[in-house]
């Protein structure tokens, strides 16, 4: 071979390596290019995702409920993916019936208020007879017309006056003249204007009515009344340091005898914390017994933070299961306790993926699956309600018919392929970080599916955090979770917080201390005008 032929094929062989690299080269930036377009589509989906989630909680529904077209495309899917695709007309059947119309509905909610009869006559020279003129009698009365009246709050000062007896003989004819005094009961707080009425009725204005002191205030003064808010505010630290907070460590230690009990815990600002911003949190813990308690109780407690410590020496004599979500305190507990994890909230990481979903994909949404399960396993529990299962009967029903569902469940998500930063990807990540304490539910029938009884016991304190805002003080917040616990404790329980704390008040300070269990909201010794109409004893 010539040599400039040589030299042809040794240039080509150099300009084709050089072209090679520059395509590979052109190649990968073009793989880079493609690497970067999908990471910014997911991190664009992530960012419409999390823009949708939070217009829909800021404008839309709060609650998880899915509508009733929803529910019928995805509840059941057995029925779609068996049904024939030539589907016959729909029979239509017409179904008639008649209803018994309820009677005494009007008598039955007026039953427990005072009834008050007002007879309107005619004067006697105006009775008359228009056709002989003769003086008419009383022949009967008309059908009563009932209307309910209502009498606004009074207040009014009560003298308590004690009369001093003396003996006339002996002042006649004795060196030594006895002298006695009629008993009068012991104030709630000695040195003040305060009644055990007019401190019951504030408690629960604020901590049943959330109703915060500046609007009672208000109230008051519009009323002739000058009462501060300061005043009031000490009389609720008093009242509940001296005479409530014994009832709540009865009510706190027999709670803690029990082997079922519900924790939860929500913020709470208190502006004159030790050391620390009056913007800090601080936390207001919550914890209730189960279900088949028979002495239902409501504890709330105070603390700075919500450091794992706090749980931990609250329960530290507790033995039995905790239902809880999925906040990390709740797993360093000792081994004697055994957490049940939240259905509920399990449920509701997937719902947020619908709700971050475009209207026209909720339906197909791959997340629609994880909700179906889930509202499966709670249909599930509406019917042992409805069959009325024992706590052995449903253990068993739950092995039976509730597991195979919560399995496909673990199943579905442990196969469904999703970007771990994702909504979807984070409900996943959830259902199996909590799954050691969701399945504790099939251990014994008593246990809930969810922990919605501590969240109901919880929302009166949220409702009226929004009223009043924060507390001024740690010892205004001690004392706010000590009425809280009273008022809640007392509502489980069947009586009215007002006339259960007024009776409180005027019994305890005149009783001894040993004698403070009999005033505990589930003690029989509890009077009847304390108890709600259902819980009334015969």
């Amino acid at each position: 071979m010539k040599t400039l032929d040589i030299l042809c094929v040794i240039w080509y062989y150099i300009v084709m390596e050089n072209v090679i690299l520059e395509t590979e080269g052109i190649l990968e930036k073009y793989r880079a290019l493609e690497r970067k377009i999908e990471e910014q589509a997911a991190l664009i989906k992530y960012y419409e995702e999390q823009l949708m989630l939070l217009t829909q909680k800021r404008y839309g529904a709060s609650r998880e409920k899915i509508s009733p077209g929803q529910m019928e495309l995805g509840f059941f899917d057995e029925a779609e993916n068996e049904a024939d695709q030539r589907k016959p007309e729909p029979v239509v059947e017409q179904i008639t019936y008649t209803r018994r119309k309820r009677e005494g509905k009007r008598e039955e909610d007026l039953s427990e208020l005072p009834t008050e009869t007002v007879t309107h006559t005619i004067a006697e020279e105006e009775r008359v007879c228009p056709e002989c003129g003769e003086v008419m009698h009383v022949m009967g009365h008309s059908e009563p017309r009932r209307e309910i009246v209502i009498i606004p709050a009074e207040a009014k000062v009560i003298e308590h006056v004690r009369e001093i007896y003396s003996c006339r003989n002996c002042e006649r004819n004795s060196t030594s003249v006895p002298v006695i005094k009629a008993p009068m009961p012991e104030p709630v707080i000695k040195g003040s204007v305060a009644s055990a009425s007019s401190v019951a009725h504030i408690m629960t204005q604020k901590y049943s009515n959330a109703m915060p002191l500046y609007r009672q205030e208000m109230e008051f003064l519009a009323n002739g009344l000058q009462l501060s808010r300061q005043t009031m505010a000490n009389w609720m630290i008093y009242s509940s340091q001296h005479w409530l907070e014994p009832l709540y460590e009865l009510i706190k230690s027999h709670m803690l005898e029990e082997d079922i009990l519900h924790a939860d815990e929500t913020e709470v600002q208190v502006l004159k914390e030790h050391g620390r911003a009056s913007r800090t949190k601080s936390y207001m813990w919550l914890y209730r017994n189960g279900r088949y308690a028979q002495a239902p109780s409501v504890i709330f407690e105070y603390q700075e933070t919500r450091s794992s410590a706090h749980p931990r020496r609250f329960l530290e004599t507790f033995k039995g299961y905790l239902h809880a979500d999925g906040y990390s305190a709740y797993h360093t507990l000792p081994p004697g306790i055994t957490i049940s994890g939240c259905w509920a909230h399990a449920r509701r990481t997937f719902c947020d993926t619908l709700k971050a979903a475009p209207p026209d994909s909720v339906d197909n949404a791959k997340s629609r699956h994880g909700v179906n399960l889930c509202d499966k396993l709670f249909a599930l529990e509406r019917e042992y309600d409805h069959e009325g299962l024992v706590p052995q009967e449903r253990y068993k029903a739950r092995l039976e018919r509730s597991k195979p569902i919560s399995d496909e469940l673990f199943a579905w998500a442990g196969s469904v392929n999703v970007l771990p930063k994702s909504l979807l990807g984070k409900a996943v990540r959830y259902l199996f970080d909590q799954k050691p304490y969701l399945v504790n539910v099939y251990s014994d029938g008593r246990l809930e599916l969810s922990n919605n009884r501590a969240e109901r016991a919880i929302r009166p304190f949220v409702i009226g955090r929004r009223n009043w805002l924060f507390s001024a003080t740690p010892k205004g917040a001690k004392a706010s979770a000590v009425i809280y616990s009273i008022v809640r404790t007392a509502k489980e329980n069947g009586l009215k917080p007002f006339e259960y704390l007024k009776y409180i008040f005027e019994t305890m300070p005149n009783i001894a201390s040993d004698k403070y269990s009999s005033l505990l909201p589930w003690s029989e010794t509890i009077p009847d005008i304390c108890r709600t109409k259902s819980h009334k004893r015969e």
